[in-house]
């Protein structure tokens, strides 16, 4: 078997106001700061000060910010955040979590279009925008999508599945939202 990587360590993200970006993640989603690291290096021929920090995820991985001190560096390292909602990133979580978090952005103040809930069957997201335009998406799995049996077939037919659509064939195979 192919060696693989353990866990994820850090997604990085550039930040224009990393005291938002803390506030948010710590206040309002509840991953801890656990690191910041104020660099200056060489990097792409021409010195950068920047500031890295890490929010801290309950099996130890993090997402990470850059905030660039800097404007030209900012603006040459920080593209626009795609407005679309199919960039993001989705986080799994219990229903007792999925649930203090809806409350915890409720009382932050943030309301649509900056969060929303989807039903996508096999499991329901609540998303919710961090203030740098970033989409995070909590998301909790249904009983029935992971359990061991249906887990082990999705992943047996997960090549046959995806070749079958690359070929063509667009017919829905999600039975917990449409009918297959």
């Amino acid at each position: 078997m192919m060696r693989r990587p353990n866990r994820l360590h850090h997604t990085a993200y550039t930040s224009k106001d990393l005291e938002a970006t803390r506030k948010f993640y710590e206040e309002v989603i509840g991953l801890p700061l656990i690191a910041t690291y104020t660099e200056m290096d060489e990097l792409f021929g021409k010195d950068r000060t920047y500031c890295h920090v890490f929010f801290e995820l309950a099996d130890g991985s993090c997402l990470a910010f850059f905030q660039f001190a800097d404007k030209v560096d900012e603006a040459e390292f920080s593209p626009p955040m795609p407005e679309s909602p199919f960039h993001h990133i989705a986080l799994q979580v219990d229903a007792e979590t999925q649930a203090e978090l809806e409350a915890r952005i409720k009382a932050a103040g943030i309301t649509e279009p900056d969060t929303y809930v989807l039903e996508h069957g096999y499991c329901r997201s609540v998303y919710v925008k961090d203030p740098n335009g970033m989409i995070l998406e909590f998301t909790l799995d249904t009983p029935e999508a992971v359990a061991p049996d249906v887990d082990a077939k999705r992943r047996a037919e997960a090549r046959a599945e995806l070749a079958r659509w690359l070929a063509g064939d667009h017919r829905n195979n999600n039975p917990y939202r449409h009918a297959a």
